[in-house]
């Protein structure tokens, strides 16, 4: 959205105003992983017909496999090859494991244990493994009920051959994740705390580190990596903080004292730069002897490919949603009129707002259901005593003079990926801003805005409801400067008068966002990372919903401003 400020608590305001390039504590750190069983060969110990092995790796939500009524029982999957295994998920049916064991085999013959557990929980069971083998078993010694053993689905996460990596090829693994750096300076104050080398390597998009301000802004500069263990380079992805190197060199060597150029230009580009390069060493560096800007050297990210080193296994990135997707999230508001929005699903935001708005949220008095499947947000034209907000443009109190209703989910569903949908009525009217958004969870925990990243699916101002916008927030790309597109009805009329869907199609690749199952805007991640900055959303966020009054871009109310004002709600869904 438009203003440098959004809709965030004030704590996290102040926080972004002094922290303006801060890194806090990172969420976390994610590599790449695919799925490696589905449709892949697969053998059980029994099965009760119809319920075949097959349908535990078909991807099909609907099909199963499921045991004879005995202990033990178990069900493998042949992955074609060896692959390191990051993960394995259970989609169990009522029929579950409480004891069993996940194993791995190179002839599928001698099994190595790499997960037992004794109180299986049932449902879905997402296992976090770091193994490697060609075959994957589960192995049940104990049922949860009566019946056998059932699998909706069992799914294998991974890399292919010994461990590969987006930014790498083949069998390349990434070698630099957690490993200790170096750096000619580091810079740690107000602008950019504690910007130290490791930033570099954490595989956190929104964390960076950057040369002194005081000592670095000059030439050359340079940070370097020990990978643990000579090791075979083939790749180096830089992700550019704006402040890049138009000539530096990738430098390897044996010690961390002699170094052996293996890449160098003179026409560096900035953003995210991956290059193929060959060379063999325990360390390496980038070393800057031209900047780009006035400012040092700074980079979100150096990510080292190759075999061979000491490699530490990043965490795996969450699994992208299911092909057809599932409902895994609902709220309808089915509720006797006058009822307060389900507690299990929402909780309200009280306070004031930012960006010069002129309302003060309230703990849902001022939201409610309808009686007739509708969440009513309703915005209204009364004091609040003792809460401060601007100026008032038709009194000129700085009391707030008009109330109105913030919710979310941060509470309650937390979620990475999925398609997210609601179906809405907006209000009309200068100086009313609905909207329907989703924010960073890690905001919760202390990082400020916009280093959680904000996804805005829907944002109308009332002096103009024949645009709406969606658009999303990040540290190189926020307020005026978010990455967005404003869209009209296809018909040229007034959102106000119904309801509409909209809708973010959210995965590992990016997001898309539609209206009423019309494409409007795509965002792709690889061509963002290329020309404006770090993608920062494959991490969990929560939903937002609110009517906000005034503020600095829909500008303020005034005499023909409607109150009350009610933003419609008729469902919030997710599907995964």
């Amino acid at each position: 959205m438009h203003p440098l400020l959004r809709r965030i608590g004030l704590p996290a305001v102040v926080a972004a105003v002094l922290l303006t390039l801060v890194s806090l504590p990172a969420p976390r750190a994610h590599a790449a992983e695919t799925l490696l069983s589905q449709g892949r060969p697969v053998v059980a110990s029994s099965t009760e017909d119809p319920f075949g092995a097959p349908g535990a790796v078909d991807g099909n939500p609907a099909t199963r496999w499921s045991s004879a009524f005995s202990d033990p029982q178990w069900i493998r999957v042949d992955l074609g090859a060896p692959a390191r295994i990051s993960r394995v998920t259970l989609q169990w049916e009522a029929a579950y494991g409480k004891a069993f064991r996940i194993q791995v085999s190179d002839d599928a013959a001698t099994w190595t244990t790499v997960h037992e557990t004794t109180d299986g929980t049932g449902g879905t069971q997402n296992l976090n493994l770091t193994a490697t083998g060609r075959y994957v078993r589960m192995y049940g010694t104990q049922r949860g009920t009566g019946y056998g053993f059932s699998l909706w689905e069992f799914q294998v996460f991974g890399t292919d051959g010994t461990g590969g990596d987006p930014g790498g090829g083949g069998g390349d693994a990434l070698l630099s994740y957690g490993k200790t750096g170096a750096a000619s300076s580091s810079q740690s104050d107000q602008n950019c705390w504690e910007c130290t080398p490791a930033r570099a390597f954490d595989r956190d998009p929104a964390s960076r580190w950057a040369t002194s301000s005081t000592t670095g802004w000059t030439d050359p500069g340079w940070i370097s990596v020990d990978l643990g263990a000579t090791a075979r380079i083939s790749q180096v992805v830089l992700q550019w903080d704006p402040a890049y190197a138009k000539s530096f060199q990738i430098q390897v060597s044996s010690n961390g004292t002699d170094w052996t150029p293996i890449y160098s230009t003179t026409s560096g580009t900035g953003f995210k730069q991956t290059l193929a390069v060959s060379g063999t060493g325990r360390y390496v560096r980038m070393y800057g002897t031209e900047r780009a800007t006035p400012y040092g050297y700074s980079l979100w990210e150096f990510q080292v490919y190759g075999t061979g080193g000491a490699p530490t296994p990043a965490p795996p990135l969450p699994p992208d949603p299911a092909q057809p997707p599932r409902l895994v999230w609902s709220d309808d508001f089915d509720g006797a009129a006058g009822s307060k929005p389900d507690p299990a699903k929402w909780r309200a935001d009280p306070g004031t707002g930012q960006n010069g708005e002129l309302q003060y949220y309230t703990d849902h008095q001022n939201a409610s259901l309808d009686g007739g499947g509708h969440l009513v947000m309703e915005a209204r034209k009364e004091a609040s005593p003792g809460r401060a907000c601007p100026p008032d443009p038709l009194t000129g109190s700085t009391t707030c003079q008009y109330t109105s209703a913030r919710m979310n989910t941060g509470a309650t569903f937390q979620f990475t990926y999925g398609r997210v949908e609601a179906r809405i009525k907006v209000p009309k009217g200068n100086g009313l801003w609905p909207a329907f958004w989703m924010m960073g969870a890690d905001f919760l925990t202390g990082r400020p805005w916009p280093y959680n990243g904000e996804v805005d699916i829907m944002e109308v101002l009332g002096k103009d409801v024949k645009t709406a916008y969606s658009t999303v927030h990040a540290p190189a790309y926020n307020g005026g400067g978010g990455i967005g597109s404003p869209y009209r009805l296809p018909s040229g009329g007034d959102f106000s008068d119904d309801f509409h869907t909209w809708a973010a199609d959210w995965n590992s690749k990016g997001i898309v966002f539609s209206l009423d199952g019309r494409t409007v805007f795509t965002l792709d991640k690889d061509q963002v990372e290329r020309t404006r900055g770090p993608w920062i959303f494959d991490h969990p966020h929560y939903m937002i919903l609110n009517l906000a009054v005034g503020g600095d871009w829909p500008g303020p109310t005034d005499a023909s401003t409607p109150f009350p004002s009610r933003m419609l709600v008729d469902y919030v869904r997710v599907y995964q």
